[in-house]
């Protein structure tokens, strides 16, 4: 168990190394990473705006968060539980087999392909 619970806050280190490392790219040079679907359809995916997104809430702008991508930081805190329950019972079992966490998951999923077209429409 505590083997496990090393190798989680490793991985923790180095996914929010990584974020902030990006976060202080992109604002130091205004651009990100760009949306290959924008990129070849013209179109918004479910995804795009999760770096503005992301960023206005590090300043704590909730009003440029959710302009950025309703719908993702209304389920945030759904997919946050979804993926602390998958890290506690991967350290508690070794197993990241979790019936709550995948059922938010697959709630999740048809939400933010609604989402993809809904905010292509309006």
């Amino acid at each position: 168990m505590a083997e496990r619970r090393k190798k989680i806050i490793k991985g923790a280190l180095v996914l929010l190394g990584i974020g902030a490392l990006y976060a202080l790219v992109v604002t130091l040079l205004g651009r990100g990473i760009p949306c290959p679907i924008r990129l070849a359809t013209g179109y918004e995916c479910p995804g795009c705006g999760v770096s503005r997104m992301l960023l206005a809430l590090m300043q704590l702008d909730f009003a440029a968060a959710f302009e950025a991508n309703a719908a993702l930081l209304c389920l945030l805190p759904l997919l946050l539980f979804a993926a602390g329950r998958l890290v506690y019972v991967y350290i508690r079992r070794g197993t990241t087999r979790d019936r709550a966490a995948e059922t938010v998951i697959w709630i999740a999923i048809p939400l933010l392909l609604v989402w993809g077209v809904v905010r292509n429409i309006i």
